[in-house]
C-alpha cells in the first residue's frame, strides 16, 4: 500500500462510544452490500452483543459481512456468539500470526490492533475505539476516553481496498507470498466517491513488512515543521529518540507543545520509566498534562492550524514496533479547530498539569531504577524485532482457537 493525500473528503470527529457507537451501528444497519470490520477486542457485553445483532440482520438481508479480531484481544467469545453469526453468513477471521504451544499463543507481542469500518465502500470508520461497554461513561471510573472520525468521500475507496487486500493477505501469504505482493496492487471493486467536503487526507498503516516505520514518520515530518502547536494525546507514549528530539527541538524553537498523558498508567514499569521521561521533556519546555478522570485510551493529535491524525496506534514501542496500526492523518482548518477545542476541554478540565517541581529530583536506587525503566520501554522492540517477523495470518473463526484466555488490553 502507498500512502497518498487524496482530496474532497468530509471528516468527523467521534469521542467515545456515546458518538461512535450509534453511528457504527446506524450505517450497518442501512448497509445494501457489504460490511469489512476489523477489531482488536470484542466482548460479549452490551456493546458485542448489539454489534452481534446489526451484523446477524445486515447478513439476513443479504449484506456480505467480513469481521476479523485479533485472537489475544478477543478470546473469550462464546459458542453460540460465533455460530449465529457464521450460521447467516458472516464470515468470522482471527488474527493470529504466531504457532501455538499447549494451546497458547507463543508470540503475544504482534497483534492486530487496528479498528476499521467499511460500510457499501461509501463510508468508514478509523480510530482506537474498540466494541467493548468500557468506552461508555456508564462503565463507571473505568470508562476510557477515545476517538475515531467517520469518514465520506474519494478517501473511503483506499481505506476499502486496504481492509480487501488485508483479508486476503492474511489467508494467502503464507503458500503464496511473492504470488500475492504481485497481485495487492490490484483495485477493488469499491467506486471513488465523489469529492464531499474540504479535507484532504491519507491512510497511514503500521506493518511487519514494508511500511514498519510510516505512522512514527508521518509525526516527525509534521513536528518538524509545526511553527505555531503541537497536542498529542496518547495513553501510551514511549517513543523512539527521534521522535523525542523533534518535540524537544520544537519547543526549544518556540513552537507550543503540549502532551496530555495517562495520569494512571497500568502497569508499574511505565510509571517509573514516564519520571525520567518527564524530566527530559520538561527541560526543554514541552508542557505536560495528566488526564486524571478516568482511562485514556485516545490516539490522537495536531499540528499548527490544520494538521490532525485520529487511529489505533499509541506511541510506544508495542505500536511503533510490533503491531499492526492504521492511522488517518488529516490536513482541514475545520477539523483541527474542532479536536483542538476538544483536547483543550479535556487539559482545563480533566487534567493536572505536571511542573519540574512535581517531581523532584532523583537520587540512587530510584534515579537507576528510572533510568533502566525509561530506557527498556524504549529498546525493547529493537530486541523484539530479533525475533522471527510473523507474517499476517489469518484463521476461521472455531471456538476451540479462541476459548485459551491470553489477556486484555
Amino acid at each position: 500500500m502507498h500512502s497518498r493525500w487524496i482530496e474532497g473528503n468530509d471528516i468527523g470527529l467521534l469521542e467515545n462510544g456515546e458518538e461512535f457507537f450509534p453511528r457504527v451501528f446506524g450505517c450497518i444497519a442501512n448497509a445494501k452490500t457489504e460490511v469489512v470490520l476489523e477489531t482488536f477486542i470484542l466482548f460479549e457485553d452490551k456493546v458485542g452483543l448489539q454489534l452481534h445483532q446489526a451484523l446477524v440482520a445486515a447478513a439476513r438481508r443479504g449484506v456480505q459481512v467480513d469481521m476479523t479480531i485479533d485472537g489475544f484481544g478477543s478470546p473469550d467469545l462464546s459458542d453460540w456468539f460465533l455460530r449465529s453469526l457464521t450460521e447467516v453468513g458472516v464470515r468470522i477471521h482471527v488474527f493470529d500470526p504466531g504457532r501455538r504451544l499447549l494451546g497458547w499463543r507463543v508470540n503475544v507481542l504482534r497483534r492486530m490492533h487496528r479498528k476499521i469500518v467499511v460500510v457499501d465502500g461509501e463510508v468508514a470508520f478509523v480510530g482506537g475505539i474498540n466494541y467493548s461497554s468500557d468506552h461508555l461513561a456508564d462503565f463507571g471510573p473505568e470508562a476510557k476516553q477515545d476517538y475515531s472520525v467517520e469518514i465520506r468521500g474519494p478517501l473511503v475507496a483506499e481505506i476499502h481496498r486496504f481492509t480487501h487486500a488485508a483479508l486476503a493477505q492474511g489467508h494467502r501469504y503464507q503458500r503464496h507470498r511473492q504470488w500475492w505482493r504481485s497481485r495487492s496492487r490490484l483495485r477493488s471493486s469499491a467506486h471513488v466517491q465523489p469529492r464531499v467536503g474540504t479535507a484532504a487526507a491519507v491512510l497511514v498503516v503500521r506493518d511487519n513488512g514494508d511500511h514498519q516505520g510510516d505512522i512514527e514518520r508521518q509525526y516527525r515530518i509534521a513536528i518538524r515543521a509545526a511553527r505555531k502547536r503541537v497536542v498529542i494525546a496518547n495513553a501510551y507514549f514511549f517513543p523512539g529518540y527521534r521522535f523525542m528530539r523533534e518535540l524537544r527541538r520544537a519547543a526549544r524553537r518556540g513552537v507550543d507543545v503540549r502532551l496530555i498523558l495517562q495520569g494512571e498508567p497500568d502497569m508499574p514499569i511505565v510509571k517509573t520509566a514516564a519520571t525520567m521521561l518527564y524530566q527530559h521533556l520538561l527541560g526543554a519546555g514541552v508542557r505536560i498534562y495528566e488526564y486524571c478522570e478516568r482511562p485514556l485510551h485516545g490516539k490522537v493529535a495536531l499540528m499548527d492550524d490544520d494538521w490532525a491524525t485520529v487511529g489505533s496506534s499509541n506511541l510506544d514501542p508495542l505500536s511503533l514496533s510490533l503491531n499492526l496500526e492504521a492511522n488517518v492523518v488529516i490536513r482541514d482548518r475545520r477539523f483541527n479547530q474542532h479536536l483542538n477545542e476538544r483536547l483543550e476541554h479535556l487539559m482545563r478540565h480533566s487534567c493536572k498539569q505536571i511542573e519540574r517541581e512535581d517531581l523532584g529530583r532523583l537520587h540512587g536506587l530510584q534515579l537507576v531504577r528510572s533510568f533502566l525503566a525509561y530506557h527498556f520501554t524504549r529498546r525493547y522492540p529493537s530486541w523484539a524485532s530479533w525475533l522471527p517477523r510473523h507474517v499476517p495470518r489469518l484463521l476461521p473463526a472455531l471456538t476451540d482457537r479462541l476459548r485459551p484466555v491470553y489477556g486484555k488490553d
